[in-house]
């Protein structure tokens, strides 16, 4: 009746007649109302989903080195999606030995958090090796997309991967990268610092120190400085 254009309030009467009254249907028009708006919702993501991937085959066909990968749910759903490009196989061939790893970005329509997988060129700017649609942030869902990413990239590991610290990346990290150092970036250090250090002259000086040495034995040299100057040796 809805792909003959027939109203629902209609399309209600006329199963109100047919059944013999309003008794015998076994619902509510509101009840109808309420089922045909989540069918519709449930088509607008199943169609999102299907178009996402359409769009990712017909790149692929261009694109030979494009890279994508799905996981459904219990309901053949789309559960996790992870894509990247011939252009962020090649910049991580190149500068891959060190890896980013962000989930910070969970505001989107689909209220899923997406992760993405960056690093930094010879000219200091932000490069993208990739990115992912994850259905929630688990000890089970993290290693899928550690493991998906490694497979787009032919295999080849990061030395290095900095992340915010979430506690189910770590696990997933050292069951996927073991033996790969795991370091939190200098944005939620630097961050974690003014939360805990509640002395802006301790929080500069503090950065200067991760930010202006460059060499093992400076930062060491101006760290010591720092601890004797505001007293901080006994501060864990």
């Amino acid at each position: 009746m809805r792909r003959a254009s027939i109203k629902t309030c209609h399309a209600y009467e006329y199963m109100v007649d047919v059944s013999g009254g309003y008794a015998n249907v076994g619902f509510t028009l509101k009840d109808l109302y309420n089922k045909l708006d989540a069918s519709q919702r449930e088509d607008m993501i199943g169609g999102d989903a299907n178009a996402t991937l359409g769009y990712l085959k017909g790149k692929a066909a261009e694109d030979k080195k494009l890279f994508y990968k799905y996981s459904t749910d219990e309901n053949k759903r789309l559960a996790n999606l992870f894509w990247r490009d011939s252009t962020s196989l090649a910049d991580y061939s190149c500068f891959g030995d060190v890896l980013v790893f962000d989930s910070m970005y969970k505001t989107n329509h689909y209220e899923k958090p997406l992760v993405l997988f960056v690093g930094s060129n010879n000219h200091l700017l932000t490069v993208v090796f990739g990115f992912a649609l994850l259905v929630d942030e688990t000890e089970e869902t993290y290693p899928w997309v550690l493991k998906t990413f490694l497979e787009s990239m032919e295999g080849r590991k990061p030395r290095t991967i900095l992340t915010d610290g979430d506690e189910a990346m770590r696990k997933a990290i050292e069951v996927v990268f073991p033996g790969c150092p795991h370091r939190l970036c200098s944005w939620h250090v630097s961050r974690n610092s003014l939360k805990n250090l509640r002395n802006p002259k301790i929080v500069a000086e503090f950065r200067r120190c991760m930010f202006d040495e460059t060499s093992p034995s400076g930062f060491k040299q101006r760290w010591s400085a720092m601890v004797d100057k505001y007293g901080l040796q006994n501060r864990s």
